[in-house]
């Protein structure tokens, strides 16, 4: 046998061509593989049971899959749940508040990462301590805040407290850092002011951390509960996630309707992150989590 057709036997027959996979990243990809089905399983498991009747719910053992696919849990539950009403609310909300929180953000990371003035470290790190500061803390001095403007009962006072995320700050801030201050000089000695160097110099260059602040923003604002349920007095206010929360309050809990519209509300954020992944990615990467 030659030495070619050796060589020829003990090469890898992969699509990439190339070395065989190591046993280490053998191990690595069946682990991660393993994590991604054991943390998908809940969410399989609640798109499958959406299509089940209350006496297949009910059934013990409960069976993996329904006895047909149909929409009736759907279709049932648009029908008794004024599904149009708190989804519109859920959006503005949701679509309100992320404005808002790019806004805010990004002009205040850019104050921390690019601007030397006394106290920038001290301000920054009490930015970062409140992220320890949860809402549940916050929210009785937060309400009478909101109820003196006039907010109360009003989309307005769900949008605006909490738009200013020092996760956000964060984020953006450690990636601005990563922009050459000799970039901005040399637009300053151009003649650029400073709101354009931040309009058309910063931001186009912060695109990937915008999109994860964006995720994050939409996920948070979406799925919301306590603080929606403390502004919001009448049910034509109410978002999805409180709306869901009021019908599984009916003397008869109907699981399989709930289960219904929990789907459906996922189906944006999973949407908006299928859009934005690569983003996503790369700003997670560039932002000091590596």
């Amino acid at each position: 046998m030659t030495a070619a057709a050796t060589r020829s036997r003990r090469s890898w027959t992969g699509v990439a061509g190339g070395r065989p996979p190591s046993t280490r990243r053998i191990l690595t990809y069946a682990g991660l593989i393993a994590l991604a089905l054991v943390f998908l399983a809940p969410v399989v498991w609640t798109v499958l049971s959406s299509f089940k009747t209350r006496a297949e719910l009910a059934a013990r053992p409960p069976a993996p899959l329904p006895e047909s696919l149909d929409t009736a849990n759907y279709t049932e539950a648009l029908s008794r749940f004024d599904f149009g009403v708190y989804l519109t609310n859920s959006t503005l909300v949701t679509v309100g508040a992320t404005v808002l929180t790019l806004v805010i953000n990004t002009m205040a990371a850019y104050a921390l990462a690019k601007y030397n003035f006394r106290g920038r470290n001290v301000l920054f790190l009490v930015t970062l301590g409140t992220i320890m500061i949860p809402l549940q803390i916050i929210v009785i001095p937060l309400h009478q805040v909101v109820s003196e403007l006039g907010m109360t009962n009003s989309l307005w006072g769900m949008i605006i407290p909490p738009a200013a995320t020092p996760t956000g700050v964060f984020l953006i801030r450690q990636y601005m850092l990563t922009i050459p201050d000799e970039l901005i000089e040399a637009a300053r000695i151009d003649g650029a002011g400073e709101l354009r160097i931040f309009l058309r110099l910063v931001l186009p260059l912060c695109r990937p951390v915008l999109a994860v602040v964006t995720i994050f923003s939409v996920i948070w604002r979406w799925n919301d509960f306590l603080w929606p349920l403390v502004i919001a007095q009448t049910q034509d206010l109410y978002t999805l996630p409180v709306a869901l929360a009021q019908f599984s309050s009916e003397e008869v809990v109907p699981f399989n309707y709930i289960l219904a519209m929990s789907v459906v509300s996922m189906i944006p954020v999973v949407l908006i992150f299928l859009i934005m992944q690569r983003q996503i990615v790369k700003g997670i990467a560039q932002t000091g989590f590596k």
